[in-house]
């Protein structure tokens, strides 16, 4: 009984601290200029699409997905700085 008093408080402080974690995660930036690199400004954009699917699809599973989709839109922020690190690369700089 004294277990399951003590279980609750610290479920919804977990829930809580998740909750804000999440918040707080920007998404990927798109800063390419897509009048020099109309593709990578193109990819970047697409990544941003499916940054914003996947906050979707963890709102509507409320954020049951395993850390799964969480991990999918670091991946997503890694690859839109590729993109940038391509352009820059393509300017010569």
């Amino acid at each position: 009984m004294k277990t399951n008093r003590l279980m609750a408080p610290l479920l919804a402080t977990c829930l809580m601290l998740a909750t804000v974690a999440h918040a707080q995660t920007p998404p990927p930036l798109q800063d390419v200029n897509p009048n020099r690199h109309m593709n990578i400004a193109v990819a970047q954009a697409s990544i941003r699409q499916a940054y914003d699917a996947i906050s979707a699809a963890q709102a509507a599973n409320h954020d049951r997905l395993g850390g799964h989709g969480d991990r999918a839109k670091r991946l997503l922020d890694e690859a839109s700085v590729e993109l940038k690190a391509a352009a820059l690369t393509a300017n010569g700089e």
